[in-house]
Protein backbone atom coordinates (compact mmCIF):
# COMPACT_ATOMS: atom_id res chain seq x y z
CA UNK A 1 0.00 0.00 0.00
CA UNK A 2 3.14 2.01 -0.48
CA UNK A 3 1.99 5.52 -1.90
CA UNK A 4 -1.27 5.96 0.77
CA UNK A 5 -1.67 8.20 3.32
CA UNK A 6 -4.81 7.75 5.02
CA UNK A 7 -4.68 6.69 8.82
CA UNK A 8 -6.62 4.47 10.21
CA UNK A 9 -9.00 5.28 13.31
CA UNK A 10 -10.40 2.33 14.38
CA UNK A 11 -8.35 -1.03 15.77
CA UNK A 12 -11.26 -2.91 14.66
CA UNK A 13 -10.82 -1.75 11.20
CA UNK A 14 -7.06 -2.16 11.58
CA UNK A 15 -7.63 -5.57 12.67
CA UNK A 16 -9.99 -6.31 9.95
CA UNK A 17 -7.31 -5.32 7.35
CA UNK A 18 -5.04 -7.02 9.03
CA UNK A 19 -7.01 -10.93 8.61
CA UNK A 20 -7.71 -9.23 5.27
CA UNK A 21 -3.90 -9.19 4.17
CA UNK A 22 -3.02 -12.66 5.88
CA UNK A 23 -5.67 -14.18 4.03
CA UNK A 24 -4.76 -12.23 0.22
CA UNK A 25 -0.89 -13.54 0.84
CA UNK A 26 -1.80 -17.33 1.69
CA UNK A 27 -2.19 -17.02 5.74
CA UNK A 28 -5.48 -18.26 5.87
CA UNK A 29 -7.87 -17.59 8.71
CA UNK A 30 -6.84 -19.95 11.00
CA UNK A 31 -3.04 -19.14 10.99
CA UNK A 32 -4.26 -15.53 10.99
CA UNK A 33 -6.11 -15.00 13.95
CA UNK A 34 -4.93 -17.85 16.43
CA UNK A 35 -5.68 -18.56 20.64
CA UNK A 36 -2.15 -17.77 22.75
CA UNK A 37 -0.69 -21.72 22.71
CA UNK A 38 1.01 -23.04 25.56
CA UNK A 39 4.50 -21.90 24.18
CA UNK A 40 3.07 -18.33 23.40
CA UNK A 41 1.56 -18.03 27.16
CA UNK A 42 4.95 -19.20 28.43
CA UNK A 43 6.29 -16.43 27.07
CA UNK A 44 3.75 -13.02 27.97
CA UNK A 45 2.64 -11.85 31.18
CA UNK A 46 0.06 -12.89 33.43
CA UNK A 47 -1.86 -10.09 32.18
CA UNK A 48 -2.10 -11.65 28.37
CA UNK A 49 -1.54 -15.18 28.88
CA UNK A 50 -5.31 -15.86 27.99
CA UNK A 51 -5.49 -13.43 25.35
CA UNK A 52 -5.26 -13.75 21.43
CA UNK A 53 -2.90 -13.17 19.17
CA UNK A 54 -3.03 -12.27 15.65
CA UNK A 55 -0.28 -13.32 13.60
CA UNK A 56 0.30 -11.23 10.24
CA UNK A 57 1.22 -13.03 7.74
CA UNK A 58 1.88 -17.23 8.05
CA UNK A 59 4.81 -18.68 9.74
CA UNK A 60 6.28 -20.83 7.52
CA UNK A 61 9.57 -21.76 8.89
CA UNK A 62 11.20 -22.64 11.98
CA UNK A 63 14.50 -22.77 11.23
CA UNK A 64 17.03 -22.13 7.91
CA UNK A 65 16.40 -18.43 8.71
CA UNK A 66 18.02 -15.71 7.51
CA UNK A 67 18.26 -11.85 8.67
CA UNK A 68 17.97 -9.96 5.28
CA UNK A 69 20.03 -6.83 6.01
CA UNK A 70 17.91 -4.89 8.82
CA UNK A 71 14.64 -6.96 8.52
CA UNK A 72 13.90 -10.21 9.77
CA UNK A 73 12.90 -13.53 7.67
CA UNK A 74 9.13 -13.45 6.67
CA UNK A 75 9.15 -16.74 6.69
CA UNK A 76 10.51 -17.09 10.24
CA UNK A 77 8.83 -13.86 12.08
CA UNK A 78 5.82 -12.43 10.51
CA UNK A 79 4.73 -10.08 13.11
CA UNK A 80 2.03 -10.85 15.77
CA UNK A 81 0.18 -8.43 18.16
CA UNK A 82 -1.81 -9.04 21.25
CA UNK A 83 -5.47 -8.54 20.36
CA UNK A 84 -6.36 -7.24 23.36
CA UNK A 85 -3.72 -4.54 23.03
CA UNK A 86 -5.92 -1.05 22.36
CA UNK A 87 -4.80 2.49 22.48
CA UNK A 88 -5.46 3.09 25.91
CA UNK A 89 -3.20 0.32 27.39
CA UNK A 90 -0.64 0.99 24.48
CA UNK A 91 -0.64 4.57 25.80
CA UNK A 92 -0.47 4.20 29.45
CA UNK A 93 3.15 4.69 30.92
CA UNK A 94 4.63 1.17 31.93
CA UNK A 95 2.59 -0.93 29.87
CA UNK A 96 5.33 -2.45 27.25
CA UNK A 97 7.31 -2.90 30.48
CA UNK A 98 4.09 -5.08 32.17
CA UNK A 99 3.40 -7.26 29.14
CA UNK A 100 7.61 -7.96 28.45
CA UNK A 101 8.59 -11.45 29.34
CA UNK A 102 11.17 -12.95 26.98
CA UNK A 103 12.71 -15.83 28.63
CA UNK A 104 16.21 -17.06 27.99
CA UNK A 105 15.00 -20.09 26.64
CA UNK A 106 12.69 -18.41 23.72
CA UNK A 107 15.95 -15.84 22.45
CA UNK A 108 17.90 -19.29 22.43
CA UNK A 109 14.99 -20.45 19.62
CA UNK A 110 15.18 -17.44 17.91
CA UNK A 111 18.38 -17.78 17.83
CA UNK A 112 18.25 -21.13 16.68
CA UNK A 113 15.46 -20.84 14.24
CA UNK A 114 18.36 -18.29 12.57
CA UNK A 115 21.32 -20.43 12.48
CA UNK A 116 23.43 -18.08 14.91
CA UNK A 117 24.81 -21.01 16.88
CA UNK A 118 27.48 -18.14 18.71
CA UNK A 119 27.86 -14.16 18.61
CA UNK A 120 29.32 -11.14 19.70
CA UNK A 121 27.73 -9.49 22.73
CA UNK A 122 25.88 -6.79 21.10
CA UNK A 123 26.01 -8.04 17.81
CA UNK A 124 22.27 -8.43 17.88
CA UNK A 125 19.42 -7.92 19.76
CA UNK A 126 16.23 -10.63 19.87
CA UNK A 127 14.25 -7.73 19.00
CA UNK A 128 10.02 -7.85 18.52
CA UNK A 129 9.57 -6.53 14.97
CA UNK A 130 6.03 -5.32 16.18
CA UNK A 131 7.07 -3.27 19.43
CA UNK A 132 5.42 -4.13 22.89
CA UNK A 133 4.76 -0.04 22.78
CA UNK A 134 2.28 -0.69 19.49
CA UNK A 135 1.03 -4.10 20.67
CA UNK A 136 3.07 -6.71 19.66
CA UNK A 137 3.37 -9.44 21.30
CA UNK A 138 5.98 -12.23 23.31
CA UNK A 139 5.31 -14.85 20.48
CA UNK A 140 7.71 -16.02 18.41
CA UNK A 141 6.66 -15.17 15.41
CA UNK A 142 7.10 -11.73 16.31
CA UNK A 143 10.69 -12.47 17.11
CA UNK A 144 14.20 -12.10 15.30
CA UNK A 145 17.92 -11.31 15.56
CA UNK A 146 18.32 -7.74 15.17
CA UNK A 147 21.62 -6.62 13.57
CA UNK A 148 23.57 -3.84 15.48
CA UNK A 149 23.61 -0.96 14.64
CA UNK A 150 19.55 -1.23 12.79
CA UNK A 151 18.01 -1.91 16.42
CA UNK A 152 18.89 2.04 17.34
CA UNK A 153 17.07 3.33 14.20
CA UNK A 154 14.34 0.70 14.44
CA UNK A 155 13.50 2.17 17.96
CA UNK A 156 13.65 5.74 16.59
CA UNK A 157 10.70 4.34 14.36
CA UNK A 158 8.97 2.86 16.97
CA UNK A 159 8.94 5.62 19.23
CA UNK A 160 7.95 8.21 16.85
CA UNK A 161 5.03 5.82 15.52
CA UNK A 162 4.01 5.15 19.44
CA UNK A 163 3.60 8.77 19.88
CA UNK A 164 1.74 9.23 16.62
CA UNK A 165 -0.86 6.91 18.00
CA UNK A 166 -0.84 7.99 21.49
CA UNK A 167 -1.83 11.47 20.08
CA UNK A 168 -4.18 9.99 17.88
CA UNK A 169 -2.53 11.27 14.82
CA UNK A 170 -2.37 7.62 13.68
CA UNK A 171 -4.44 4.33 13.92
CA UNK A 172 -2.95 1.72 15.98
CA UNK A 173 -4.04 -0.98 13.32
CA UNK A 174 -2.28 0.92 10.40
CA UNK A 175 0.99 1.14 12.34
CA UNK A 176 0.96 -2.28 13.33
CA UNK A 177 0.62 -3.13 9.79
CA UNK A 178 3.58 -1.22 8.26
CA UNK A 179 6.13 -1.80 11.21
CA UNK A 180 5.28 -5.22 10.39
CA UNK A 181 5.85 -4.99 7.18
CA UNK A 182 9.12 -3.06 6.72
CA UNK A 183 10.23 -0.93 9.64
CA UNK A 184 12.49 1.59 7.53
CA UNK A 185 9.35 2.82 5.37
CA UNK A 186 6.47 3.58 7.88
CA UNK A 187 4.65 6.98 6.95
CA UNK A 188 2.20 6.83 10.06
CA UNK A 189 2.58 9.89 12.26
CA UNK A 190 4.89 12.04 9.49
CA UNK A 191 3.65 14.85 7.01
CA UNK A 192 3.19 13.59 3.81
Amino acid sequence: MRGRSFVVTSVAAGLLGLLLAAAVSGGGGAEASVRATAGVSAATSASARSASVAVFGRRTKTSGCHVRGLLPDRGCTPGAILTQATVGRICTPGYAHSVRNVPESLKHAVYDEYGIASHVPGSYEVDHLVPLELGGSNSISNLWPEVSPGFRAKDRVENRLHDAVCAGLAGLGEGQRQIAHDWRRTYVGTSP
